[in-house]
């Protein structure tokens, strides 16, 4: 059965330009698109040419963007003695060792990215049920295993961006919202993609980056040219 548009989409489909635009174009025609009520978020998905069932293929991170992503998050931090003050006064919602794993065993799950000293890895690993179907358990891929608990809490209370490859080996990441000024999304935009150049594993063979394109929430895509 086809896919239902909604009247913002049909509206707007006719507006995208043919072909592959570069990220300054792109962002201009896509803000130039009709608007949403509300301050919408703008998308960026990049197909690549990996084999993401392969562990030295698929990738996995986090990358603070030159402007933020226009949204702040929930943060904890599991640390001990003066890093559980300093991850407070850095924006931790909430900091602790055992008494915060507690906590979350007993069901607090209202935080959306935890982070975790290495020293306190072995403790955390206890929540690998509750929080890995979350998406919230800590990981060195993904950034969130730092010696430095408190640049941490800042950057990921700002927005900084986690991304992952899914078995199709495709990117998704949200790159800003539609209230930024054209510039600083273009800056946002080239920061992740000049971020998953230089990820492009050693085994990868042909094209790395097959497609690029951007979008914002519930707007047709526009294809970017990112050679």
């Amino acid at each position: 059965m086809p896919k239902i548009r909604g009247k913002r989409y049909r509206e707007s489909l006719p507006k995208i330009p043919s072909g592959k635009l570069r990220v300054a174009e792109a962002v201009k025609a896509l803000k130039a698109l009709p608007t949403t009520k509300f301050d919408a978020t703008v998308d960026l998905v990049m197909h690549l040419g990996i084999d993401a069932k392969q562990a030295d293929q698929a990738l996995r991170g986090a990358v603070s963007l030159p402007h933020g992503i226009g949204v702040s998050k929930k943060v904890i931090a599991f640390c001990e003695g003066e890093d559980v003050d300093r991850a407070k006064d850095a924006g931790a919602i909430e900091a602790g060792g055992e008494d915060l794993i507690k906590k979350i065993s007993d069901g607090w799950m209202d935080f959306d990215v935890a982070i975790t000293t290495p020293a306190m890895m072995r403790n955390v690993s206890k929540l690998g049920r509750i929080l890995g179907p979350q998406g919230k358990m800590p990981s060195p891929k993904s950034g969130t295993v730092v010696n430095d608990i408190p640049t941490a809490v800042k950057e990921y209370a700002a927005g900084k961006v986690e991304f992952r490859t899914d078995d199709g080996g495709n990117v998704h990441a949200p790159v800003g919202k539609m209230s930024f000024d054209e510039a600083k999304l273009a800056e946002n935009v080239e920061a992740f993609i000049s971020h998953i150049k230089r990820l492009k594993p050693p085994t990868a063979r042909g094209v790395y980056i097959r497609r690029a394109c951007l979008s914002a929430t519930m707007s047709p895509s526009i294809s970017l040219d990112v050679e």
